[in-house]
């Protein structure tokens, strides 16, 4: 497995590549978004709220910029095409984890970790802290990012009232593996 500088990339027993996105993804990781995001979080937040997070956070002009920026990094299957997405943003010693997703059919098998790893591995070395946050309701994102040592930091009440629709804020050190 190679490390994530430049546009190396890591690939595992499974085939899955975790490698930086090219402008030639944006297509793919609009598409994974619309395909991916909507399903998952219809029965967690109302099929409206679900679409206007595609809405939001997919568009490919917002895609295009975090390729641009070097900080989309996307999962590989040798005959799926994209099935993870992981973006992030530096800012300071702090980095924050904007998206990480999964293909459903890639799901326990350890890609997840996989993904924060390579985030962990391509940011700055004066980066202490990495951020991430969920919905209240998403109990199973939850779970994954304790199990992945990411502590509760604050909770920021929904505008909604609905308290599933509260920002859970969660932190870790961001030192880890980097090779």
């Amino acid at each position: 497995m190679s490390t994530l500088d430049g546009q190396r990339s890591a690939q595992s027993d499974d085939g899955v590549v975790i490698r930086p996105a090219r402008v030639e993804d944006v297509d793919a990781v609009c598409a994974f978004g619309a395909a991916h995001v909507p399903p998952h979080y219809t029965p967690l937040i109302g099929a409206e709220a679900a679409r206007q997070q595609v809405t939001a956070w997919w568009r490919p002009e917002q895609i295009r910029a975090a390729v641009a920026a070097g900080r989309l990094l996307v999962a590989d299957a040798p005959s799926g095409g994209v099935v993870g997405v992981a973006q992030y943003a530096v800012d300071a010693s702090e980095a924050e984890i904007y998206k990480l997703y999964l293909d459903p059919g890639f799901r326990e098998h350890g890609l997840g970790p996989r993904l924060i790893a390579a985030v962990t591995r391509s940011l700055p070395a004066d980066v202490t802290r990495l951020c991430i946050e969920h919905f209240a309701g998403n109990a199973r994102a939850g779970a994954f990012y304790e199990r992945e040592g990411f502590a509760v930091e604050r909770v920021e009440p929904s505008a909604t009232g609905r308290s599933e629709l509260d920002v859970v804020w969660r932190v870790r050190p961001a030192a880890g593996p980097r090779a």
